[in-house]
């Protein structure tokens, strides 16, 4: 029986990254999830405490995660805020919120976990995007753009990190109904669905069949990609 994978994902506490959280979990892999706030733990299901733009703080998850399961195989970069606004009412404080949360965090947990996979041979890395991205969503410009710049690291580290036999791949889901669209206008999410090939809603298993798939050890060649669902 293959061992126990040691997942980690950053914004489980609600919505994708809980859904994921909980997959993985279910699967018998050991993850361990983080959010600004308190979580349920469960079965093969540790939750954290942290800001993930905070250097000092992600430091001392990887170490702890290091000090416990001595590897990371997997880091699902999910943790991320959004704002709907035109960018003339856009506050400096939320355009900074975003592109911290968004870019930062991102940025940071990626170079930790690197560095903890590389001394055990590799591992996968997945980030998240949106489809407002390529789509140039109105109203979102500093959302859509912080997305754009996962994009362009996910990119990057493919490469800085593909002879460490590191994979870095990016989801962009279409809407999903979570608190992140919560409150998005119905008829803006519509005109956004309708801009799609497959016309719906997303629903978590959807995002789950795409980050199963970039986790897989016969994927070690994918690296690099950014998929995005619906067919924008």
């Amino acid at each position: 029986m293959a061992e126990p994978r040691v997942i980690l994902v950053t914004g489980a506490r609600k919505g994708i990254g809980n859904s994921l959280a909980r997959h993985y979990a279910g699967l018998g892999d050991r993850v361990i999830g983080c959010s600004r706030k308190p979580a349920d733990e469960y079965e093969n299901y540790r939750h954290l405490c942290l800001d993930v733009c905070d250097e000092t703080a992600v430091g001392e998850l990887f170490s702890e995660i290091k000090s416990t399961h001595g590897r990371i195989d997997a880091l699902i970069n999910n943790a991320g805020i959004a704002a709907m606004n035109h960018a003339l009412l856009t506050p400096l404080d939320t355009a900074r919120r975003i592109l911290d949360t968004n870019v930062i965090g991102t940025f940071l947990f990626a170079r930790e976990a690197a560095r903890l996979m590389m001394k055990n041979g590799g591992g996968r890395i997945v980030n998240f995007t949106t489809v407002a991205t390529p789509l140039r969503l109105e109203g979102e410009a500093i959302y859509a753009s912080s997305k754009a710049a996962v994009e362009n690291l996910t990119r990057i580290l493919a490469r800085e990190f593909g002879e460490m036999g590191i994979t870095v791949n990016a989801i962009g889901p279409s809407p999903v109904r979570t608190d992140l669209v919560r409150n998005v206008p119905e008829e803006k999410l519509q005109s956004l669905i309708d801009r799609q090939a497959v016309k719906r809603f997303a629903e978590t298993a959807d995002i789950t069949n795409v980050v199963d798939f970039f986790l897989r050890p016969e994927s070690a060649m994918i690296t690099g990609q950014v998929v995005y669902l619906g067919g924008v």
